[in-house]
């Protein structure tokens, strides 16, 4: 593997700081915020962003160490989620589709009707507050595919007197 350009470097750098910027407002609410009854919407909203962010980071990585630092920063933000009230949504492919906790963000037509209206894949995981869908999880669903209407015509296209 070829050593990273500078530009690619630079880049790496800025998605750092942006990173480690978001993360420290995250913490010092955080810190702040500690007498409030119940979970801190808000927040949870922000580590979850920040969660993905990680995430994101690590798939584009150029070396594995790069890649488990931003993971276990996922993992971090993970644990402070779940230890805050927060829950993650992650439909797995076949479970059927729910509006309350999903959002369609691709539908992929099918001819099986076992398939219709079920997840295909998780593209971003949602989160839940107290049993509430404060994220929607992006996925991917599948759709039967309907048959398009003749309205009496043959299949050539032309109506017969």
């Amino acid at each position: 593997m070829a050593d990273p350009s500078l530009q690619d470097l630079a880049d790496k750098v800025d998605d750092l700081s942006r990173l480690v910027t978001r993360q420290s407002a995250a913490l010092a609410r955080l810190a702040e915020g500690g007498t409030r009854a119940g979970p801190d919407v808000p927040l949870l909203v922000e580590l979850h962003a920040l969660r993905s962010d990680a995430l994101a980071c690590a798939a584009t990585t150029r070396t594995r160490k790069e890649r488990a630092a931003f993971e276990a920063i996922a993992a971090g933000l993970e644990r402070l989620l779940a230890g805050r009230g927060g829950t993650l949504v992650s439909p797995r492919p076949g479970h059927a589709f729910s509006a309350a906790t999903m959002e369609a963000a691709e539908v992929l037509t099918t001819d099986d009707a076992a398939l219709d209206r079920t997840v295909a894949a998780l593209l971003e995981p949602g989160l839940e507050v107290d049993g509430r869908s404060v994220r929607p999880a992006r996925v991917s669903v599948h759709r039967l595919r309907v048959p398009e209407k003749t309205n009496g015509a043959p299949p050539g296209g032309e109506r017969r007197s």
